[in-house]
């Protein structure tokens, strides 16, 4: 009798710790048959062993599969965060029929195919894909769980992100560049994330119909990333300012040099005609970058120059060897020669920093009038551009010390993307600033930014210094080649902690701008420029 009443209490302890939690279970049985060290409250430490991480991902796969969120996430070590997301799979994603198969485990990571059914409103599709977890060991508890990861339910699923299927956010939409062209990821890649923006935020007014969708829903707000189309919606016509042939140059330029964006438009309108990324991510450095844009800022610092009467083109812009301002001392590249009768000209076309430098201190200037420039003339650091999509609009902020003269040479304090640097080109060489833009304003009713612009005469003399530049100056291998009216400007940035200059170049043909800037390329006629090149090349 005492015998089975001990086995019926071993039983029952059995049954009850292997439904809350398998190591317990085990650990407890191990102990009462007198293995291990004895007792059942002994904690284990250490790696888990193989038979723990099958045990676990096992115990952890069967409670996924019944849709058991709580006992899923009870295998894990972090339950808060894994039931809801668990939980959101099947009530919320409407995912069902799910078997999970497991690969062969390398240590304690344990690969794994998900295949489900995606069921929503009597319409269905099957879904499959593959993840992986790892098991860890409990710091607490000594038990083997699995460590938690929002990419354990779905590899692209990162913090805060959720699954969930429902009529689409927004209807499918056809974007059309200028012409009527469809525009379509598929032919033209860097588009994909700009793509996504619109239909996020111009499907409603294109006239299409949404669809039914399973999409990862981002804690961040940004536009949901479908995964499944259950039901295609009918997509909405989207004009586009982009320009099919130029768009496809600028892709076929970038992905020449890692890590480089780029921008063309029409600088008689504003009309952005092409942007193009070449990154790991899918982030739209061309319009949202912010790094420091190098010699190519001195374009908007000659223009300050001019306009405050401190020297003009044909003017005197003497170039040292070094220039020290406030204790900091500034050089040019090496090798290059200074010239004590250089004119702006001069200067500009070879990118010499101390002569900025050292024209930067002249009266009437003060800390604030780079600033008052950019803002007023080229319509740079206001917050107010409204291109269609997400944008950031440059950054010259007013500032004294060492970084108001960095700022004068595009370091310092100073951030712009591609898109500033094209838009600055294009002021500079018609004089007027026109907001770019890629979505026609009229279709949302979105009033542009303005600015003052440039005085004839200084806009004259900023062409033609970008016009020596190309043809005499840093630019000229770059362009060699192209025909009729051009103009560039080179610039490397310093970014520290990198073993090489960021590459920046800006240049016209004709009525079309372009700007890119290259990560680690070196000098501004080594990437960046290239890539322009070629643009004005084939959209000139």
């Amino acid at each position: 009798m005492g015998r089975g009443v001990k086995a019926a209490v071993i039983g029952g302890v059995f049954a009850v710790m292997v439904g809350g939690a398998g190591y317990g279970g085990y650990n407890i049985v191990t102990a009462l048959s007198g293995g291990g060290s004895g007792t059942a409250a002994e904690t284990r430490s250490g790696p888990p062993s193989g038979d723990e991480v099958g045990e676990t991902t096992e115990a952890f796969f069967a409670a996924w599969e019944k849709g058991q969120a709580a006992r899923a996430a009870s295998y894990t070590n972090n339950q808060q965060a894994a039931e809801p997301l668990l939980t959101a799979f099947g009530a919320d994603a409407h995912l069902t029929d799910v078997r999970i198969t497991p690969g062969t485990a390398s240590g304690a990571t344990v690969p794994y195919t998900v295949k489900a059914t995606v069921a929503y409103e009597g319409k269905s599709k099957p879904i499959r894909y593959r993840s992986e977890l790892t098991v860890v060991r409990g710091v607490t508890t000594g038990r083997a769980l699995v460590d938690w990861q929002p990419s354990v339910v779905h590899p692209e699923l990162t913090k805060g992100d959720t699954l969930v299927t429902e009529e689409s956010a927004s209807p499918p939409i056809e974007a059309v560049d200028r012409d009527g062209a469809v525009l379509t990821e598929e032919k033209y890649p860097s588009l994909g994330p700009v793509l996504d923006t619109l239909r996020a935020k111009y499907g409603a007014k294109a006239g299409g119909t949404p669809g039914i969708e399973l999409v990862i829903r981002h804690a961040d707000g940004t536009a949901d990333t479908p995964l499944l189309t259950l039901a295609e919606g009918r997509p909405g016509k989207l004009p586009t300012t982009l320009d099919a042939g130029v768009q496809a140059a600028a892709e076929r330029a970038v992905r020449r040099y890692a890590q480089s964006s780029l921008v063309a438009l029409k600088p008689s309108t504003g009309e952005v005609l092409a942007v193009a990324n070449h990154r790991e991510d899918a982030f739209n450095a061309a319009f949202e970058g912010r790094v420091a844009p190098g010699s190519t800022m001195k374009i908007i610092t000659a223009a300050m120059l001019i306009d405050h009467g401190v020297t003009s083109m044909n003017g005197p812009a003497p170039c040292p060897d070094t220039a020290v301002w406030q204790s900091q001392t500034f050089k040019n590249l090496t090798g290059m020669e200074p010239d004590g009768n250089a004119t702006l000209a001069d200067s500009f076309l070879r990118s010499c920093n101390t002569a900025f430098v050292k024209l930067i201190d002249e009266e009437p200037l003060t800390d604030a009038s780079l600033t008052a420039e950019a803002q007023e003339r080229f319509g740079l650091g206001r917050d107010d551009w409204k291109t269609g999509i997400t944008s950031f609009d440059g950054s010259v902020p007013a500032v004294s010390g060492p970084d108001r003269a960095a700022g004068a040479i595009g370091q310092g304090q100073v951030q712009m993307n591609p898109l500033n640097m094209a838009s600055v080109t294009a002021t500079a060489i018609t004089g007027t600033f026109r907001q770019p833009y890629l979505v026609p304003p009229e279709l949302d009713g979105r009033a542009l930014a303005t600015a003052e612009g440039l005085p004839a005469g200084t806009a004259a003399q900023l062409k033609q210094m970008m016009r020596l530049t190309a043809t005499q100056g840093t630019a000229a291998r770059a362009m060699s080649g192209l025909g009729g009216d051009i103009g560039a400007k080179t610039g490397s940035a310093e970014v520290e902690g990198n073993a090489a200059s960021d590459s920046w170049f800006t240049g016209f043909r004709g009525d079309l701008a372009a700007a890119a800037m290259a990560q680690q390329g070196g000098h501004g006629g080594d990437a960046a420029g290239p890539i322009v090149a070629a643009v004005l090349r084939a959209g000139g």
